[in-house]
C-alpha cells in the first residue's frame, strides 16, 4: 500500500532531525514533525545554552558532513577535572585528572552551542530531498496494525508511513499511544542551567565537583566563558531561580570559587527538575523510541544528549542493514535488535549515574571517606583512569558505524 512517507519522526529537537538525515542516506523518505515553528530554534542570539559533545558524537556529525560547518564555533574539551567539594570551599584536594594526551583519538568531545548546532541542522534538513519538515505540526492520534502506521495531526491532517519513530522527550506522547509504560524515579533535585563569562582563561578544562546537595560541572565555551550545570535539592534550587542576577552569583560563588576570577551571567538561566526515566519496552507495533522518549538519565555525566545520539546512529544502522537485506525493516524482529542493541548501554549508563548521584548527594563522613579514597585510586591508576577517558569520550563498547566516523 502506498504511504505518504516511509518513517515519521515525532519530535524535532536535535535527535531527530539528526536521525533523519542518517536515513536519508539510506534512501528512505523521512517527515519530521515538530510541534513548535522552525523559528524557536533559528534565534542567532547566544540564550545560554550548550552540549558537550563526546568525540563518538563528533564522529556522528563528521560522518554526515555536518562537522565542517560547526568545527570552527566549537570549544575543544581538553581535559577534565572530577573532585569532591564542600560548600564554601569549592573543590578539595581530593580529585582526578584526566588529560586528553593520554587518549590516542585525542581531546574528549567538544562544546557546541545550541543556536549553531540547531542551525545546522535545520539547514541540513532542508535541503534534503527525502526529508520534509512539518512545524508546527502536533500530533494528536496514531494508528498502526499490519498494514503500516497513520498519524492525526492538530489540523485533521492524516499522514501515513511504515514505522513511526518517537523522539518526543520524557513525556513521549507516541510512547503513551502505543500503550508503553514508563518507570520514574523523583531525584528532588534541579539544575540550574546558564552560562557565565569570566576574567581567566578557562585552558579547555572541564570541571565536576560533587556536593552534598548535588554536582556542579563547569563546561569550557569559546572564549572566556564557560556553561554550568548547577544542582541542588528542587526547594533551594527554585528560591535560587527567583533570585535576580546578582544574588544568583552570590549563591553560586562558594560552590564555584575564584579560579576563575571575575564572573558574569551571560545569556538567559533554565533550571530543569531531575529524575530517573526509563521506558519499560522501546518499541511497539511500527514504534520505536530514540533517546529520552526512551531513557533520562541523570545530566552529572553530561551523557544525556549523547546517549541520545547512539540511539541515532544505531538505530539508522539497523534498519539500514535490514533494508538492504530485503528485510521488512519497520516490524518486530529488526526494531528489537536496535532494542537489544542500545539496551544494555543505557541500563549500565543510568545505574551508574544514579548510584553516583546517591553516593556523592550526602554529607555523611564514612562516605566521604570512601568517595576520597576511590578518586585517588583512579588518579593513581593509569589504565583504570584510561578506561574512565574512553567511556567519557564515547568511545567504549559496540559503537554503530556512525559513531565511529564511518558511513552507513
Amino acid at each position: 500500500m502506498e504511504k505518504d512517507t516511509d518513517i515519521a519522526i515525532v519530535g524535532g529537537g536535535l535527535n531527530g532531525p539528526l536521525l533523519a538525515l542518517a536515513l536519508s542516506r539510506a534512501g528512505f523518505h523521512v517527515t519530521v514533525l515538530d510541534a513548535v515553528p522552525v523559528e524557536v530554534h533559528t534565534d542567532p542570539d547566544f540564550d545560554g545554552r550548550s552540549y558537550a559533545l563526546a568525540l563518538g558524537s563528533k564522529n556522528l556529525l563528521r560522518a554526515l558532513d555536518l562537522w565542517d560547518g560547526l568545527a570552527d564555533m566549537a570549544q575543544p574539551i581538553e581535559d577534565i577535572v572530577v573532585a569532591d567539594g564542600r560548600a564554601g570551599f569549592g573543590a578539595t584536594a581530593h580529585h582526578v585528572h584526566f588529560d586528553h594526551h593520554e587518549l590516542e583519538e585525542g581531546p574528549f568531545g567538544v562544546m557546541v552551542e545550541d543556536r549553531h548546532l540547531r542551525a545546522a541542522l535545520i539547514a541540513a534538513v532542508q535541503a534534503d530531498d527525502r526529508i520534509e519538515m512539518r512545524a508546527p505540526a502536533r500530533v494528536v492520534a496514531q494508528q498502526t496494525d499490519a498494514r503500516g502506521a497513520a498519524l492525526t495531526l492538530e489540523d485533521g491532517t492524516v499522514l501515513t508511513c511504515k514505522l513511526i519513530v518517537g523522539c518526543d522527550g520524557r513525556g513521549s506522547d507516541t510512547a503513551s499511544r502505543a500503550g508503553i509504560r514508563r518507570m520514574q524515579t523523583d531525584y528532588h533535585q534541579t539544575s540550574l542551567v546558564c552560562a557565565l563569562e569570566h576574567e581567566r582563561p578557562h585552558d579547555g578544562v572541564a570541571h565536576q565537583m560533587f556536593f552534598a546537595q548535588g554536582p556542579l560541572a563547569i563546561l569550557p565555551l569559546r572564549g572566556n566563558r564557560v556553561s554550568i550545570v548547577w544542582t541542588e535539592s528542587t526547594e533551594l534550587a527554585q528560591a535560587i531561580q527567583a533570585l535576580d542576577d546578582d544574588n544568583y552569583l552570590a549563591a553560586l560563588a562558594p560552590r564555584f570559587g575564584d579560579f576563575l576570577g571575575d564572573v558574569q551571567l551571560s545569556g538567559a538561566r533554565y533550571a530543569y527538575p531531575l529524575g530517573l526515566s526509563l521506558a519499560e519496552h522501546w518499541t511497539a507495533e511500527r514504534v520505536v523510541l530514540v533517546g529520552d522518549a526512551a531513557h533520562g538519565i541523570h545530566p552529572l555525566a553530561g551523557q544525556g544528549l549523547n546517549l541520545g545520539l547512539r540511539d541515532v546512529a544505531t538505530l539508522a544502522e539497523v534498519l539500514t542493514d535490514a533494508k538492504r537485506r530485503g528485510e521488512d525493516w519497520a516490524r518486530g524482529p529488526v526494531l528489537e535488535r536496535y532494542a537489544r542493541w542500545r539496551r544494555f548501554d543505557t541500563a549500565g549508563l543510568a545505574m551508574a549515574t544514579d548510584g553516583l548521584n546517591r553516593l556523592f548527594s550526602n554529607d555523611n563522613t564514612l562516605l566521604r571517606g570512601l568517595r576520597d579514597l576511590g578518586l585517588g585510586a583512579v588518579n593513581a591508576t593509569a589504565p583504570l583512569r584510561r578506561g574512565f577517558m574512553r567511556e567519557a569520550a564515547g568511545l567504549g563498547g559496540d559503537l554503530p558505524r556512525l559513531m565511529r566516523g564511518r558511513p552507513l
